[in-house]
């Protein structure tokens, strides 16, 4: 984690979502079909935009999802030609009206996705039994680095990330986009209360581990390749004290001195894929 247990959110991303004119044939411009929607970040029946190629391919690849409206440029429709996507239910559309439907800057590369939001799964539900890696996100606020830890842990086959409800944000476009599609295949448990649920987790047969840079153990020291739960604290907070305290161990990721922190989605990524090493090595001892 950190030399001190700081994060400090890094948002990232360029602006984009522009119609550059590429999505027009030659001659005079050419209009996406029916009138152009009105600006609405919010579409008034509960539904959200999702964009971006990886993430709209995610989105429809996942069952659990009801897609109402796909939209793509006809640039970006050619180019998902070796896709299954089904090109009869996609209404086609011109870059700038498109953007019209989204947040500003949201950096849509000429597809979007409407849908419902998916249903938050429960503790045990989501893990029913003690196997593999999960993720606590302990008061993370910041859409972006969450976006890119749901990102780390499809990578690393994460089987749940764990968040308060009422102190984490909403999943919405601009999170599922720097998730790149993980979103669609991690769990987003939301819990009343994190020490709590970490002591039921260790009554269930996890290891938790608790991220602090003021820890005296390394992470890759305290890592046995048991079933483990990483605990991720707030950027430029930490873990909170009675979260810590409920932590069967505590470990830091070590770092240069002269650097200060670590970024949180960085040190998850680390801390995920020192698990995952940890348990591949058990697995084949």
């Amino acid at each position: 984690m950190t030399k001190n247990s700081r994060f400090r959110p890094k948002d990232g991303g360029r602006d984009g979502g522009r119609d550059t004119g590429r999505d027009r044939p030659s001659g005079a411009p050419w209009k996406a079909k029916g009138p152009r929607p009105a600006r609405d970040d919010k579409p008034s029946d509960g539904s959200m935009w999702i964009y971006g190629t990886h993430a709209v391919l995610a989105v429809l690849a996942n069952p659990k999802r009801k897609v109402l409206e796909l939209r793509a440029t006809r640039n970006t429709l050619e180019s998902l030609e070796d896709s299954q996507i089904d090109k009869s239910k996609i209404a086609l559309t011109d870059g700038e009206s498109l953007s019209a439907l989204l947040p500003p800057g949201a950096v849509h590369q000429g597809i979007a996705v409407r849908v419902h939001p998916l249903e938050s799964s429960g503790l045990d539900q989501a893990l029913p039994t003690a196997e593999g890696i999960a993720l606590i996100l302990d008061q993370v606020t910041d859409p972006q680095n969450i976006g890119a830890i749901f990102r780390s842990a499809a990578a690393f086959g994460v089987r749940a990330i764990i968040q308060q409800d009422r102190k984490a944000p909403p999943i919405t476009g601009s999170l599922a986009k720097a998730a790149v599609g993980g979103i669609e295949m991690v769990p987003d448990v939301r819990v009343v209360n994190i020490a709590q649920t970490i002591v039921q987790l260790a009554e269930d047969g996890w290891m938790t581990v608790g991220l602090s840079g003021e820890a005296d153990q390394d992470l890759a020291d305290v890592l046995d390749g048991s079933p483990v739960v990483l605990v991720m604290g707030a950027e430029g907070k930490g873990l909170r004290h009675l979260v810590g305290e409920r932590c069967d161990r505590l470990a830091r990721i070590p770092i240069h001195p002269q650097m200060e922190s670590l970024n949180v989605s960085a040190a998850s990524a680390i801390a995920l894929y020192a698990a995952h090493m940890a348990q591949k090595k058990k697995s084949t001892d």
